[in-house]
């Protein structure tokens, strides 16, 4: 079984190759149903993978820059390295795995599928995330699930300043300290459910949640509806 998974590996060494070069040929493979894509030396280059719309898997084989991944579909990515601003930006389906830290933005809009830092991410992390998973296993930068509107966050260290600033809904779980919530977020009570929910997501990873202090941040929802004492509560921070 080993030896046919190597044999249906197609490697790609993109040293010399332009961007638009390395993507039309990722596009290429997954038209002919290429199940697995190795791309050698990605040289921390930009906009790689992005728009992929057919099932693929593709191991780029160092770090990334940004964009990574963006507005792809039913892909199934893996970064041994660390990767640049924005990976998985406005994700629609599929898997993004970075065996390191990521810049800002992570999961920026991400539509769908899962998005898995194993490591550190920057700042906004999460930032409008419109129904798609984000797990970090270390910490997360400030203002991150800014204006969330659907998804998961999980992060199992701490969060920086501002944490789900202006969230709209969704569920945040973090297991270190939170810096600072930011406006119309609250820490609300785990129930058994959110337990099964971080089981069922960072078993796979080797994470046991139950080692963890997680708190759940969701809506507040005193902003839902412009309110002149809702303003006046909120009105300093701006």
């Amino acid at each position: 079984m080993q030896e046919q998974i190597l044999l249906q590996e197609t490697i790609i060494d993109c040293a010399n190759l332009s961007t638009r070069e390395l993507n039309q040929q990722l596009k290429a493979l997954a038209s002919e149903g290429a199940p697995v894509v190795k791309v050698l030396n990605p040289a921390g280059r930009h906009n790689l993978a992005v728009g992929m719309e057919q099932p693929i898997t593709i191991h780029f084989q160092g770090s990334v820059g940004y964009y990574c991944g963006g507005l792809g579909d039913s892909i199934n990515i893996e970064v041994f390295g660390a990767c640049g601003w924005s990976v998985g930006e406005n994700l629609m389906g599929g898997t993004i795995t970075i065996h390191g830290n990521a810049s800002a933005n992570a999961a920026a809009s991400a539509h769908g599928g899962k998005v898995c830092i194993l490591g550190n991410a920057g700042s906004r992390a999460g930032i409008s995330l419109k129904g798609g998973t984000l797990i970090v296993t270390g910490n997360i930068g400030y203002g991150s699930a800014f204006m969330m509107q659907q998804g998961c966050m999980i992060v199992c260290g701490n969060a920086g300043e501002n944490l789900a600033d202006s969230i709209y809904d969704g569920a945040i779980y973090v297991g270190g300290t939170i810096s600072s919530l930011g406006a119309d977020a609250k820490i609300e009570p785990m129930s058994e459910q959110d337990w099964r929910t971080l089981e069922q997501e960072l078993s796979p990873l080797g994470i046991a949640p139950q080692e963890y202090d997680f708190k759940k941040i969701v809506c507040a929802k005193d902003l839902y509806h412009f309110k002149a004492k809702n303003w006046a509560k909120w009105k300093d921070a701006y």
